[in-house]
């Protein structure tokens, strides 16, 4: 029998910041939570930061995980907000490995690619499968479906690891 493993997904964001919690066991996906870190836009930035990294790690204290995945940047036509929304995903990042989770980091395509099976798959075709796939989510957010996205494609890529130290 195959031990399972929890996996947290991330979708940074300086407003919103989709999470997603699924177990793995052998091939099998079981969602056990998702939701979203607002955060005030009125705060400062700094504060907006020190938000993120704070839920961050009370998500990470609330659950037993094993590891996390979290969504690149992708950069953009505006290099000022792709600086700010790689500072709000280095603040999940510090918080996950405060926490001493192992973090893998993967781009948009190749989370898209993984749970949709191509990279070019829009939002509603993400979150479209995301349910599909873990029909126990119920509704969610294209935050939480996208973080969930993340930790579905980090599970994939999980397997992938332990079988490379097998």
């Amino acid at each position: 029998m195959t031990e399972a493993i929890r996996i947290l997904g991330i979708d940074p964001g300086l407003r919103h910041t989709g999470w997603g919690v699924i177990e793995q066991a052998g091939s099998r996906l079981t969602h056990i939570a998702h939701g979203v870190i607002r955060i005030d836009p009125g705060l400062t930035l700094a504060a907006r930061l020190g938000g993120i990294h704070a839920a961050i790690a009370t998500l990470a204290g609330e659950f037993t995980l094993d590891c996390a995945g979290i969504e690149e940047t992708l950069v953009n036509s505006n290099p000022r907000s792709a600086l700010k929304l790689g500072q709000a995903r280095g603040a999940a990042m510090a918080a996950l490995h405060n926490a001493g989770l192992n973090v893998l980091e993967f781009s948009p395509r190749t989370i898209k690619l993984a749970v949709v099976g191509t990279g070019a798959a829009d939002k509603t075709q993400v979150g479209f499968m995301v349910s599909r796939l873990l029909p126990k989510a119920g509704k969610m957010s294209s935050d939480a479906a996208d973080a969930l996205a993340c930790a579905i494609c980090t599970a994939h890529h999980a397997v992938a690891l332990r079988r490379g130290a097998a």
